[in-house]
């Protein structure tokens, strides 16, 4: 006998759980130089939580100046915004990927992940979770494209920072679908598979949109919950199984000549 789902609450607070074990294990592998070998002596302890005060800082100096500056900025330019040399940025980060790591790891975890939380916390309908994980996303890049270019769509990011982004995503979504499967006693195997390509595509669509705004945020979010909803129909209606959806895809209707005004 199939065990009984968890409510869509907690299912959702156990992606967002799972999403921000992932954030601080990025964090971990981030601070690790600042933090790592530390002995018991007092006076090294208080120098590895000044240092990595000091990262924080220069992270949130970093993020300012991106985000005056544009996506292409560079260490001496990064450092004359905050009012540092380029041999203070160097002191606390390797380079540029390096001190791109870690502002990505920062966006991430103060501003993409709460918004998801509270969005993953609500009690909403399938199509309403859908649209609103999506407007999640939406917004985070419309009101700060800078810094989405400079940790997402640019190369200064290493992939290993990229990964989590888009991994803090599909854990969520898949966490949820596979919730609302078995909450419909429906197979559940796709919904990693289905979770990705929702994540993939919404961030390949954000992606070009940013460079081409034809449409506003909310008819993006719009279109792109259109296709996403689609594609979770079908599958709900299919029970999860990809046999029976290839036995019976859902048809496309006929189209009128009327409806063609």
């Amino acid at each position: 006998m199939m065990a009984t789902a968890p409510g869509p609450a907690s299912a959702a607070r156990a992606a967002v759980n799972a999403a921000a074990t992932l954030t601080r294990e990025l964090e971990q592998r981030l601070l690790g130089p600042a933090v790592e070998a530390v002995a018991s002596d007092g006076r090294k302890q208080r120098w590895a939580r000044h240092k990595e005060a000091r990262r924080s800082e220069l992270i949130n100096g970093t993020i300012d100046a991106v985000r005056t500056l544009g996506p292409e900025a560079g260490m001496d330019e990064i450092a004359g915004h905050i009012g540092i040399s380029k041999t203070v940025l160097y002191r606390y980060f390797t380079d540029k990927n390096d001190l791109a790591s870690a502002v990505s790891e920062a966006y991430i975890q103060n501003t993409v992940l709460p918004r998801l939380t509270e969005a993953l916390t609500e009690d909403l309908g399938d199509y309403e979770l859908v649209h609103t994980v999506i407007g999640v996303y939406v917004r985070s890049v419309a009101e700060d494209p800078n810094l989405y270019h400079y940790c997402v769509a640019t190369e200064n990011s290493g992939p290993g920072t990229i990964a989590a982004a888009q991994r803090v995503f599909s854990d969520a979504i898949e966490s949820t679908v596979r919730s609302r499967l078995i909450d419909r006693n429906a197979e559940t195997g796709g919904a990693t598979t289905w979770a990705l390509m929702m994540v993939g595509g919404v961030e390949l669509a954000v992606c070009r949109w940013l460079d081409d705004q034809r449409i506003d945020a909310a008819r993006l979010v719009d279109e792109l919950a259109m296709l996403v909803w689609g594609g979770v129909a079908g599958v709900m209606q299919a029970r999860g199984s990809t046999a029976g959806f290839a036995a019976n895809p859902p048809p496309v209707p006929q189209i009128l000549r009327q409806d063609r005004s």
